[in-house]
């Protein structure tokens, strides 16, 4: 159990004042200067000791992403932050957004002036409007207060952040389709190289990093590395805001330590899965993207990212579906399908064509309206679009349905056979 002084989200459901008098309350904003003050190669190797990884999904280093900018490239540097949050059963940042916006604020300075730059936009989800006008409210109080702006918190570092709401478009969690949109193109991903820290927005050296993974910067600079690196297993450190979601009887948000057993996480926080834990069918625990795990794995499954790696899924953003015994497996997989069906950008073929393919074959699936051998054309079709795409929403529409064959594939060939005696009797 995460330790009340270990919290870095202090007011994450809400219950104190949100605005920047709230902040400073709560130690926001308090010695920044000083922390500037440890200088760019400083910062970024302090985040590097604290084994950060993103919070956004990939779990990449984030220290090491920092290190990646040019230190002097003759261009702008930008620092997006994507709070576009559209993945499936997650909804952590839109509660920092909300609760917590000079958290993220702070954090936008003191990463930008690592990364030497002088300007940051935050690509919000066109539908959090809630969060984004708090947001905006923030970043007026911060200039205000000269916390932003010319000789931001009197480091003599200029930093301006603007807020850029997006039209609701999935893919646009892409880091190069979000540079795309942001540049006000259509949102379509970018081939890569060139990385966004070689070219990204405008042709000039940008980071694109998520919420939570910049929220969590100043606390780490100010309480240490090694304090951070505590807290977690070895390379999976740190605190996590989990998002807990379905056939749980309390589903929450919750902040807790990087590596709690996920047996632990359900019945601590969420209060249990509803009938009892013996109840349970599968979870699906980072996000919609990540393959589903069954109840056998569960049992004693760690929440981080390698853990959940060595259980073929993944942390992702640690949204964790939880599926008890009424629910329809296939059903709730094909629900998943038509979702990356819908949000493809059709830029790839194997996305374009096979998203639809396969959601036409798990529509069939749950009325076991396929043949056996249909199974296995259905993984096949799955591992060509894993990996062969522009961008990795092609691998998120494969994952669940690889998950499902994985661990249910007696359900799938149940109701296969079930509608073939259906047909003998008719």
């Amino acid at each position: 159990m995460l330790k009340k002084e270990d919290k870095i989200f202090k007011n994450l459901y809400g219950e104190d004042d949100w605005s920047l008098t709230g902040a400073l309350k709560r130690g926001i904003w308090n010695n920044t200067k000083d922390l500037i003050s440890m200088g760019s190669d400083n910062i970024i190797d302090e985040i590097k000791k604290s084994d950060l990884r993103g919070r956004g999904g990939a779990g990449f280093p984030a220290g090491l992403k920092w290190s990646f900018m040019p230190k002097d490239s003759g261009k702008p540097h930008y620092l997006i932050v994507n709070a576009d949050e559209s993945e499936p059963g997650t909804c952590k940042d839109r509660e920092i957004l909300r609760n917590d916006p000079h958290l993220l604020l702070e954090g936008c300075l003191i990463a930008g002036f690592a990364m030497h730059a002088h300007t940051c936009y935050i690509y919000i989800r066109g539908e959090y409007y809630n969060e984004s006008s708090n947001l905006q409210k923030a970043i007026d109080e911060a200039y205000k207060s000269n916390l932003l702006g010319k000789n931001a918190c009197g480091t003599n570092w200029d930093f301006d952040i603007f807020l850029h709401r997006g039209a609701g478009a999935y893919i646009c969690g892409e880091e190069t389709a979000l540079l795309e949109s942001l540049e006000g193109k259509k949102g379509q991903p970018r081939l890569k190289p060139p990385f966004p820290a070689g070219s990204g927005l405008y042709g000039c050296p940008s980071t694109v990093t998520n919420v939570e993974t910049i929220a969590v910067a100043p606390t780490i600079l100010r309480r240490g590395a090694n304090w951070f690196s505590s807290l977690g297993n070895p390379k999976n450190t740190g605190t996590k805001i989990f998002s807990i979601s379905g056939h749980v009887n309390n589903p929450c948000n919750v902040e807790e330590e990087m590596g709690i057993p996920l047996k632990k996480l359900i019945e601590t926080h969420a209060g249990g899965v509803i009938g009892g834990w013996d109840n349970l069918l599968a979870v699906i625990p980072g996000g919609a993207s990540v393959p589903l795990i069954p109840k056998s794995i569960c049992d004693t499954v760690k929440m981080d990212f390698d853990s959940l790696k060595e259980a073929q899924s993944g942390l992702g953003t640690a949204a964790v579906i939880v599926m008890n015994k009424s629910t329809d497996i296939v059903e709730a997989i094909a629900r998943l399908s038509h979702f990356y069906k819908h949000e493809s950008c059709g830029q790839c073929t194997p996305c374009r064509e096979g998203t639809g393919w396969m959601y036409r074959m798990m529509s069939k699936m749950i009325n076991g309206n396929i043949e056996n051998d249909d199974i296995d054309k259905l993984l096949d079709v799955t591992k060509q679009i894993e990996g062969h795409t522009i961008c990795a929403l092609g691998d998120a529409a494969a994952w669940p349905i690889q998950g499902l064959i994985r661990h249910f594939r007696s359900e799938v060939e149940r109701r296969i056979n079930e509608n073939i005696s259906k047909r003998e009797v008719a």
